[in-house]
């Protein structure tokens, strides 16, 4: 079956999709993204990926023009239209064609993308775990940018890059103080001594949908979470880490820097979690 993306209110075959050489999310990266996972035709935690869109869409001006309900409604067509139950999908909303330069948005129209894809993802990430390393690249925590999906995301590729030329899977990022951030593409959590640990928000750090619903379960589970500066010396002595996503959840990192994490295999409190986010997702939906 040909793909069916969704592009300012119509669905149309992939190939013919066309977007403005002239939009200003392709000039300069103008624009926000989400990145959401459906279950059984239905996308988990819809309304706190859509408040944040419009939380950050109002940081740059592009608030007035979207409309929440509109958006879940194409979210919804474009799963349809696919056939899809299990997917991995992108909303994408670009500030559309406008004066050239650095002109504030006048009321054009946005440029509105979804996509959506069948989820498929390796099994073994889950028993196995991944390998992080720490990179060069650094998180502004005073900047606004880390706290909003930006189409701008080379600070992300060049830090995967750098990790995947050291042998990891995924890259941990350090901020201008030196303390712990976050990865290229996911939020970053510690165990230690029995309590979970994770980067605080002016870390320079975006907040996770999946972060939030884990902090939830902590709590609901009796474990200790606390958000806060964090040295990357506390990745030495972690008894366990993991990364959150929406599409691959809670994902465990067996080994940092070369070193294994613990006893480089998945932890307890890691792998508790694991099935308590996926008791969540059944709860929910």
């Amino acid at each position: 079956m040909d793909e069916i993306v969704y592009l300012n209110g119509s669905l149309v075959a992939r190939e013919e999709a066309r977007v403005s050489p002239f939009d200003r999310g392709f000039l300069y990266g103008y624009g926000l993204f989400e990145t959401m996972r459906s279950y059984v035709g239905r996308v988990f935690r819809l309304d706190r990926h859509l408040a944040r869109l419009m939380h950050s869409a109002g940081k740059l001006g592009l608030a007035s023009q979207l409309d929440p309900v509109e958006l879940e409604q194409a979210i919804y067509r474009t799963l349809e239209a696919n056939k899809l139950l299990d997917a991995r999908i992108r909303l994408t909303v670009a500030a559309g064609e406008g004066e050239r330069g650095l002109s504030p948005p006048p009321s054009g129209r946005l440029t509105i993308l979804v996509v959506a894809e069948k989820l498929t993802l390796p099994s073994q990430i889950y028993h196995q775990g991944i390998r992080a390393a720490i990179v060069s690249p650094r998180r502004n925590s005073q900047s606004t940018l880390p706290q909003i999906k930006s189409l701008n995301y080379l600070e992300g590729f060049i830090a995967h890059s750098e990790a995947l030329a050291l042998g990891a899977d995924e890259a941990i990022m350090l901020n201008d103080r030196g303390y712990i951030s976050e990865c290229s593409t996911s939020n970053i959590f510690l165990v230690v001594t029995g309590k979970l640990l994770t980067p605080s928000m002016d870390s320079g750090i975006l907040p996770g949908i999946t972060r939030e619903a884990v902090l939830e379960l902590a709590h609901d589970l009796g474990i200790e979470a606390i958000e806060e500066e964090i040295p990357p010396s506390d990745l030495l002595r972690a008894d366990e880490v993991f990364i959150t996503t929406s599409v691959r959840e809670i994902v465990p990192v067996v080994m940092v820097d070369g070193r294994p994490v613990g006893s480089g295999k998945p932890g307890e409190v890691t792998s508790r979690l694991m099935a308590s986010y996926k008791e969540l997702v059944r709860r929910e939906l």
